[in-house]
């Protein structure tokens, strides 16, 4: 596949001057995408779950600001406040990056400590020494940031995430014992999650878990209780809503558009790598800070404010997903249409045709019917709006100016077919990414109108409230809601 980065200006014009992605830490100028960049890479090679993965990336950047926080002159780090401020004569650039490298490097190897090789490599490439255990000196940039870093981590290790498995069995396992109301083989309550015998890509099947249905009890970093955000309940079976929403998934599945097709494979693959959207949405901000040629001061609080919006929206999301554990429109549209004839998308490679409603599939790949967890209320809708909001109020502006040009036949679910020409997804705005996010799950049937909607809606108002906290962290005035300059920090 072919990317294209075009820059857009203030008025939203699309130019079609090309950006160059940020690919290789030989720039000290580049710090924070450096770790940001193996951070995602470590991600791809360990693949955790979607709200996992936002917290991973909040957690390295939170060790990373609150270690830069003792180098600057006004900023509070979240755990220890000002605590650690360092003498003027102390804070120099050489001294934020050195503590901003060892910050990140003891949070990813906490995090990730099988992927600690491409950690010590990175340390290395930028010109430090990955710590052995040796004892470092407190007044150190590498002991502050062992000191700020060391705070954040034990305070995550008991926040309900269950990272070290110490609440029950196992990293990040279950500890609420979660069990479904329905089995693969029955409906028994079509109101509810069904976990399905699915496709294990290696010649078998397995039966699908709910994945971290603990997780809405996480500790947030912007709010107490996750019930704070008011949420419309989902369509109960039997009313006019849940029918309405059923059918509206398979008129979308019996007129895809080669651009719709790609749009559901482009945020279900998370464009290059199979990221989870909080790893996407990472990407993007890799773009932004080139784009506005951001320096190291910048870096660090937009990545720190857009981390721990992803992470809250997915704290949010899974405790919707538990509370209602709501039906998927695979499970919906069978219960409802099994034994009738339906027109829709017929299979990789066929169409649209007059099926069985019982033989109705998401357009998805085969290895991944649909997610193994509840519909309500969309993850990527959340994850998105939240993101986008943040970069939004960070920038002082919705202006984004990406697009992404797929190669004709590049489609994974009917490869060879579709697109039957090269096709290019841009996004002039944010706001706009993340509403193609979200209705991007609708065209691939795997959520529901009001769970693409409700979590567009409280991801954004998620995103406001973590931008109003990190800028209280910043110790800058609120922004208005007029636009500002990125420079009035």
């Amino acid at each position: 596949m072919k990317k294209i980065y075009n820059r857009v200006n203030l008025v939203a014009v699309l130019l079609a001057t090309s950006i160059s992605p940020i690919s290789s830490a030989n720039s000290q100028d580049n710090l924070i995408i450096n770790w940001n960049q193996v951070v995602l890479e470590a991600v791809r090679s360990v693949n955790p779950y979607p709200p996992v993965t936002a917290r991973m990336l909040a957690v390295i950047h939170t060790c990373m600001y609150d270690s830069w926080a003792a180098y600057d002159k006004r900023a509070f780090g979240t755990q220890l406040g000002d605590t650690l401020r360092r003498p003027a004569s102390e804070r120099t650039q050489q001294n934020k990056e050195e503590a901003i490298s060892y910050a990140a490097y003891f949070a990813a190897v906490d995090l990730f400590p099988d992927e600690q090789e491409r950690f010590d490599t990175l340390m290395q490439t930028l010109g430090y020494n990955p710590p052995d255990g040796e004892d470092l000196d407190p007044t150190s940039a590498a002991g502050i940031a062992a000191i700020a870093c060391g705070a954040v981590l034990e305070y995550r290790h008991s926040d309900g995430s269950n990272q070290l498995g110490d609440l029950n069995p196992g990293a990040y396992s279950d500890y609420t014992d979660y069990e479904p109301v329905n089995t693969p083989d029955e409906v028994i309550d079509p109101n509810y999650w069904q976990p399905l015998r699915v496709d294990d890509g290696q010649g078998g099947t397995r039966v699908q878990e709910f994945l971290v249905p603990h997780w809405g009890r996480v500790k947030a970093f912007s709010f107490r209780h996750p019930q704070r955000f008011k949420v419309k309940r989902p369509a109960g079976f039997g009313s006019k809503r849940y029918l309405e929403q059923a059918r509206e998934i398979i008129a979308y599945s019996a007129h895809l558009t080669d651009i719709q097709k790609m749009i559901a494979q482009y945020w279900a693959a998370e464009g290059e790598g199979f990221l989870s959207p909080s790893g996407h949405w990472n990407q993007f901000a890799q773009l932004v800070s080139q784009r506005d040629e951001h320096c190291l001061d910048e870096d660090v609080k937009m990545f720190f404010a857009l981390n721990n919006a992803v992470m809250d929206a997915g704290i949010w999301a899974w405790w919707a997903k538990r509370k209602y554990d709501y039906v998927r429109p695979i499970t919906a549209i069978h219960y409802l249409f099994s034994g009738k004839l339906i027109e829709a998308w017929a299979g990789p490679g066929q169409g649209t045709g007059l099926i069985d409603g019982g033989d109705w599939l998401p357009y998805q790949l085969e290895t991944f019917v649909t997610p193994d967890f509840a519909e309500y209320v969309s993850g990527h809708s959340t994850f998105s709006a939240a993101a986008a909001e943040v970069l939004r109020r960070f920038t002082g502006s919705d202006v984004f100016g990406y697009s992404y040009t797929f190669e004709a036949g590049s489609s994974m679910v009917e490869p060879g077919i579709v697109p039957a020409s090269p096709l290019t997804l841009s996004w002039a705005t944010f706001s706009a990414a993340a509403d193609e996010s979200g209705i991007s799950r609708r065209y691939g049937g795997i959520h529901f109108r009001d769970g693409d909607l409700e979590g567009r809606r409280v991801g954004k108002k998620i995103g406001l409230k973590v931008w109003k906290k990190s800028i209280r962290l910043f110790h800058r005035k609120h922004a208005s809601d007029k636009r500002r300059s990125r420079y009035s920090f």
